[in-house]
């Protein structure tokens, strides 16, 4: 099965306007969190941009996405808007959790977006269980579940792959491998690097793809996709990607080298996919000024919103929380 891709200058362009409107996003959270107007962990998205819009465009909206805990990119390509996303974040009570969940639990139920997962590989089984309900409520709907390289080591990736297999689960199981578990070098936490033989080994079909190049990726994400709509099984990807700043705020990123990551800058999805389209004449320089004009004056709308947020009252803290009373019986 092939998939086919809309290369058209149109779609070239919103690829591009998708992975840029990432970056300037993540940018903006850096200032905010610096600002203390963002507190407790932040995880950004730097360079793997092209995973999250690559996939996005092969997906529809009665699809489900689960992602982890550096979700903010998964989010906005999947639509989730940028106002409610960034007050979310902030901690105020019009964002998309009224604030209780923050940076790492974005959940947005209109658009199927289940988080934002702070446990590493707790999405994979909420992906099979959504998949196994879906398989008769919403015959063709297709799980993605995007979790870090770093999730294979955990029981519930092996656990997930198997149920998923011996159901024949509509997932699409997506692996962002930026080689690095938080600061662990991916050759001295797993003896087998190729993650994607690890689902092979589950007889679940496999693609291994260039996660900095959006084109690619969008290509296996549709190949992927379309395979699980005719076939009802999963799918594996293992996107190939890197990260650009640490691991999260707090991280001194002493596990490498300033040089290696100068070395992956150089294949910044953005910056190439920018290049060729002006190459090729895909991209003109208004069009990217107008672009990137309209990129800051939704960022600018969206902090604007979020800052004239409301914090929820002291009395509300019990709302949406069930607690269950223990009665003790009387010693007879």
């Amino acid at each position: 099965m092939t998939a086919k891709i809309p290369l058209e200058r149109g779609h070239l362009q919103e690829i591009y306007r998708q992975m840029l409107r990432i970056r300037r996003f993540e940018a903006k959270c850096v200032e905010l969190y610096q600002a203390q107007k963002i507190r407790g962990f932040l995880h950004l998205y730097d360079g793997e941009e092209a995973v999250a819009v690559g996939v996005m465009q092969a997906l529809e909206p009665r699809d489900a996405v689960l992602a982890t805990y550096r979700e903010h990119g998964q989010a906005l390509a999947r639509g989730v808007p940028m106002g409610p996303l960034l007050a979310e974040m902030l901690g105020k009570a019009e964002g998309v959790c009224r604030g209780r969940g923050g940076s790492m639990h974005i959940f947005d139920r209109e658009r199927r977006f289940f988080g934002g997962n702070a446990i590493v590989g707790g999405g994979l089984p909420l992906a099979v269980g959504i998949a196994m309900a879906d398989k008769r409520l919403r015959p063709g709907a297709v799980t993605a579940c995007f979790f870090g390289e770093g999730a294979v080591a955990e029981g519930a990736f092996h656990e997930s792959m198997n149920l998923a297999a011996i159901w024949q689960l509509p997932v699409l199981f997506v692996c962002e491998n930026n080689l690095y578990a938080m600061g662990v070098p991916l050759e001295d936490a797993e003896s087998q690097t190729d993650i994607y033989r690890k689902a092979d080994a589950y007889r679940i079909p496999t693609m291994q793809v260039n996660g900095m190049e959006p084109v690619k990726m969008e290509f296996a994400a549709r190949t992927a996709v379309e395979h699980i709509r005719a076939h009802g099984g999963p799918y594996f990807l293992e996107c190939r990607t890197y990260r650009f700043r640490a691991h999260s705020m707090f991280d001194t990123q002493a596990y490498r080298t300033r040089d290696e990551i100068e070395g992956w800058k150089q294949r910044d999805p953005i910056e190439r996919l920018r290049a060729w389209m002006q190459d090729n004449h895909q991209l003109t320089a208004d069009e990217a000024a107008r672009i990137d004009a309209d990129i800051a004056a939704e960022i600018a709308a969206a902090v604007a919103f979020a800052e004239a947020g409301t914090l929820e009252p002291v009395a509300d803290l019990e709302r949406f929380v069930i607690m269950e009373s223990v009665v003790q019986e009387s010693p007879r």
